[in-house]
């Protein structure tokens, strides 16, 4: 079944409540964004932090990752903070 199908409903309704397309979609752009998050945080922390790629992560390439990565969600929580709670 592709993501847009839905399963026959069994109440005798024409097709799935509002509230159910909702979630789905709901779903799909969290699980859309989440994706893109780390793509963006692995390329811009992987470009910013190893200098010399090899077998393993140096202590200092290490803890750039983690810096870097703690920044992005950081970031992430304060723009959506803004975004969600501006006055519309």
């Amino acid at each position: 079944m592709d993501p847009f199908s839905s399963p026959a409903p069994s109440n005798g309704s024409s097709g799935p409540s509002t509230e159910a397309l909702m979630d789905q979609v709901k779903a799909q752009l969290a699980q859309a964004y989440a994706e893109e998050f780390l793509e963006t945080v692995r390329s811009k922390c992987f470009s910013k932090c190893i200098t010399k790629p090899g077998t393993g992560l140096s202590g200092s390439e290490s803890s750039c990752i983690s810096r870097c990565v703690e920044r992005y969600i950081e970031a992430t929580r304060i723009i959506g903070q803004a975004l969600f709670n501006s006055p519309r």
